[in-house]
């Protein structure tokens, strides 16, 4: 986590614990989100909504949902060699998604990496 991303944390920590958001407008009830759509910057959202039901299918939505299917599929197999071949095409796809997205990896995507990566990198 980046630090103005923990900075945020802290302050909304706080701000619940004083309990500035209690009692907010639809408090309690889920969010209404396109999950196809998270993921996708905020300007493009409703150029691919108009592609999506147009039957069209970004690629950025579609390696999403790869991704989704591949993470389903891990937690079913039992065979370790089909673990790590499933997981390694995982890996790559979320790779190639955060280079679509043109943002840098995020090591929490890839938590079985994330401590060997930091400890070589001397965190």
């Amino acid at each position: 986590m980046d630090i103005l991303a923990t900075i945020a944390e802290r302050k909304i920590r706080e701000a619940m614990a004083q309990g500035e958001f209690d009692d907010l407008p639809g408090a309690g009830m889920p969010l209404a989100m396109d999950e196809e759509l998270t993921g996708v910057p905020a300007e493009l959202r409703m150029a691919y909504k108009i592609l999506k039901n147009a039957g069209f299918v970004p690629p950025e939505v579609e390696l999403r949902r790869e991704i989704v299917s591949l993470r389903e599929m891990l937690g079913t197999l039992e065979d370790d060699e089909k673990r790590r071949s499933v997981g390694r095409e995982l890996d790559f796809k979320l790779l190639k998604l955060g280079m679509m997205r043109k943002r840098p990896v995020n090591l929490d995507e890839f938590p079985e990496y994330r401590e060997k990566i930091i400890g070589r990198l001397g965190g």
